[in-house]
């Protein structure tokens, strides 16, 4: 095939490779259990809240760990091609190597923000079915569609910094120990390490997000938060399509 292969043609192609791989379903079935079972849990043991938006919040917990299962499925999305060698077949079939990384990354996105989106709808409904709040959750809430719209946006961001550190390390082990280091490890370490600098240093790793907030990591306004994570996830992408342009396979 040429350059010429039309993007439809590609995407399809990203998408049988994603679903033809068994620990895409594994992480799949394991992202839903998490985030699925940890809402319901989570919403059970909260009698009541206040205000609808803090029920939802509370529900989506899950998502603090369940998105590392996420951070697997990115990188994986990636190095396994580099390890089978099948990467060969793309490389001759799509020449330019961003244009491959960038039909990876739609289909590895969108799989991520299919996925969480359900799950947020999921949660809600634990919070509206078990947390008493007066007047209930109500789905046409603004402050309840921000917190699930946050949820599912970051979520997604954290599948395209996952794709991106795959292509940048090629390494599976070494892009989901990294990857999980800087989302999961590293802003919790440092927020308990305490003083400014390390605070500073917290906030500004792209740390796993639960609705509005940070999970485990000095906190931030939901905007600066989101900032930091589209800043990390875009400032890895781009390092990642210009060592894929340049490397030798």
């Amino acid at each position: 095939m040429s350059r010429g292969v039309p993007f439809g043609a590609l995407l399809r192609s990203e998408w049988t490779k994603l679903r033809s791989v068994r620990s895409t379903w594994w992480c799949t079935c394991l992202y839903l259990l998490t985030v699925g079972g940890s809402g319901w849990l989570a919403a059970a043991s909260t009698d009541s809240s206040a205000r609808a938006a803090i029920a939802v919040q509370t529900a989506l917990t899950g998502f603090g760990i369940g998105q590392l299962v996420l951070v697997v499925l990115g990188v994986l999305a990636v190095t396994t091609e580099f390890a089978s060698g099948s990467v060969l077949v793309s490389l001759t079939a799509v020449p330019r190597r961003t244009r491959l990384l960038v039909a990876k990354t739609v289909v590895v996105t969108a799989w991520c923000l299919l996925l969480s989106a359900v799950l947020a709808v999921v949660c809600a409904l634990a919070a509206r079915t078990l947390t008493a709040v007066p007047g209930g959750v109500q789905p046409a809430d603004p402050e309840v569609l921000r917190i699930l719209g946050l949820q599912v946006a970051a979520a997604g961001l954290v599948g395209v910094l996952s794709v991106a550190l795959g292509a940048v390390l090629r390494s599976t082990a070494g892009a989901v120990g990294l990857g999980t280091a800087l989302v999961f490890v590293l802003p919790p370490a440092l927020a308990l390490a305490g003083g400014a600098v390390a605070s500073r240093l917290s906030q500004g790793l792209p740390a796993l997000r639960v609705g509005e907030d940070a999970f485990l990591a000095v906190g931030t306004t939901w905007p600066v938060g989101m900032g930091i994570l589209v800043a990390w996830a875009a400032a890895t992408w781009i390092a990642g399509a210009a060592l894929l342009e340049r490397r030798d396979v």
